[in-house]
């Protein structure tokens, strides 16, 4: 019984060290989330942009475009103790709205979204959603504020499973290119095709 005991709270620490991981090294979460795209996601037909710049709203973590739709992923770290929830169809983070950070990304989803539109000559709705990593996040996955908010893999399975169109691997070609020029790394511009 002692040893079950002992590895039952082994494991419960070795959770929450390994869960505040990239809070405690002061990281987002970028690098995290973009390897676990690149092992689920990227395998499955879908293709990943890091790191792009749109234009008059800062950096876009990650752009996933694929059969069911484009996805703005932005990661957050938060301390594993503050609670994420949503009330209302608002955020709450310890008990404080959000609204400037979700507002920011939600202008930069749909502004991404005019531009690839305008490049690729192909409607498309860029989705914001948020990867969060640490903090106690409740009935993950969860919809506020018109962003869609989760864990790392739990966002990837909502990603898979929730589509907002319909792309043929043209489509996500075209769209892809079309995101590279009109969304450039480091806010430098492409010249043309």
């Amino acid at each position: 019984m002692a040893v079950l005991v002992a590895a039952g709270d082994a494991y419960f620490h070795w959770h929450g060290y390994n869960a505040s991981k990239v809070w405690r090294r002061g990281l987002r979460g970028e690098e995290r989330m973009g390897r676990l795209l690149r092992h689920t996601l990227e395998r499955r037909g879908h293709r990943v942009l890091h790191s792009r710049t749109v234009p008059g709203h800062g950096t876009a973590d990650q752009l996933v475009v694929g059969p069911g739709g484009i996805w703005l992923v932005h990661n957050d770290a938060w301390h594993p103790e503050m609670e994420i929830v949503a009330h209302g169809g608002k955020l709450f983070i310890d008990g404080r709205t959000k609204s400037r950070m979700v507002r920011e990304i939600a202008e930069r989803a749909a502004t991404a979204g005019r531009l690839i539109a305008e490049r690729a000559e192909i409607e498309v709705k860029v989705v914001p959603v948020l990867v969060v990593h640490g903090g106690k996040v409740r009935k993950a996955p969860f919809r506020a504020d018109s962003i869609v908010f989760a864990p790392p893999l739990k966002m990837i399975r909502w990603i898979r499973r929730h589509p907002v169109a319909a792309f043929s691997p043209e489509d996500i070609e075209t769209i892809t290119r079309a995101a590279v020029h009109a969304l450039p790394i480091g806010g430098r511009t492409m010249t043309a095709d």
